[in-house]
């Protein structure tokens, strides 16, 4: 059994962050996390009732090696205090809310943020309001204010540009080739990997490789790229106390296509993606990055259940439905 629990190490981290008189009465790793460790805290004391913990560390990272795709690449999955801090700060700087940063341990010389530690910890503020995808399933009349102030700030984010794409953490191009055979390569990459584990996949590999390729033929290059949180479900979004929505899980942020943002916004808001959309994306790269999306989403789940994530039931069926919207868009 991996060893998920923090009680070593927060006592000494809180009283570093919120003076001697913050005492732990209570701590809950909080579900959902697949690549760091989510706890909220509850304290007795003079400051706030509860915070939450971030934790970095091997063990609470279910995911596997990436073999083909160096860490820095813009589109490998990120994790880690160091591109946290710098996707904090890159949101701060663009005006757009995330919860407060109250304290962390110091990323190492290296930049890797992990140094000699065990584990690199952030200790944030509790956000009150729970997740906009809880609201939207209690009570999606109430939703609509968040959701409109949501699409607010993902059009600021667009509009927040920089010449070249690539993750927060790392300002400089990591390759001269445009954006969207940059999502070509990793599809078809994902498509080797999915065909190899899914029996729908694995008959229709060469007809969906024809079908990225012709996508990717009808896309013509940018020199901008906006702001994109990559992985934006309406889990991924808090309602703090006043019900104005708060970014979460922010490490993947990087400067790409806002299409590429838009389809993950699509898959993951289904019926009230409406209160997002904007009819002045390119259809052509949404149809390519949708399709990419699909096979992402096919080959990562099924790629974490090599190892010993514990809600199989639920990557099964990310892996599975993704596989039917890729095999519709042959049809």
């Amino acid at each position: 059994m991996r060893e998920l629990t923090t009680t070593v190490d927060l006592p000494e981290l809180l009283r570093e962050a919120l003076g001697t008189r913050a005492e732990i009465v209570g701590v809950e790793r909080l579900r959902g996390g697949s690549k760091k460790g989510v706890y909220r805290v509850r304290l007795d004391g003079a400051g706030p009732a509860a915070v939450i913990v971030y934790r970095w560390a091997p063990e609470e990272n279910f995911w596997p090696d990436a073999d083909d795709e160096p860490p820095t690449a813009p589109l490998t999955p990120t994790t880690g205090l160091t591109p946290y801090l710098a996707a904090h700060h890159a949101l701060r700087e663009a005006g757009v809310r995330t919860p407060d940063l109250l304290y962390a341990t110091e990323p190492d010389a290296t930049g890797t943020g992990t140094g000699t530690r065990t584990a690199d910890l952030a200790v944030v503020e509790d956000i009150p309001g729970g997740t906009l995808e809880s609201l939207l399933l209690n009570d999606p009349a109430r939703a609509a204010t968040p959701l409109a102030e949501l699409a607010r700030t993902l059009d600021h984010m667009r509009h927040t540009q920089a010449p070249h794409y690539g993750s927060v953490g790392h300002p400089y191009p990591f390759s001269a080739a445009p954006a969207e055979q940059l999502v070509l390569d990793r599809a078809l990459r994902d498509l080797t990997e999915a065909a190899a584990r899914d029996a729908t996949i694995h008959p229709a590999h060469d007809r969906l490789a024809a079908r990225l390729h012709d996508l990717r033929s009808r896309v013509h290059p940018r020199t901008a790229y906006g702001l994109v949180h990559g992985e934006l479900g309406p889990d991924h979004v808090l309602l703090d106390a006043d019900g104005h929505p708060v970014l979460i899980d922010i490490e993947g942020l990087l400067h790409f296509d806002v299409e590429w943002e838009h389809t993950f916004l699509r898959l993951r808001f289904g019926e009230h993606y409406d209160h997002l959309a904007r009819p002045d994306l390119d259809p052509d790269r949404l149809a390519l990055y949708a399709l990419a999306q699909h096979l992402s989403l096919v080959a990562g789940p099924l790629r974490l259940l090599d190892g010993d994530f514990p809600d199989r039931e639920a990557m099964l069926g990310i892996a599975a439905h993704n596989a039917r919207a890729a095999l519709a868009t042959l049809e």
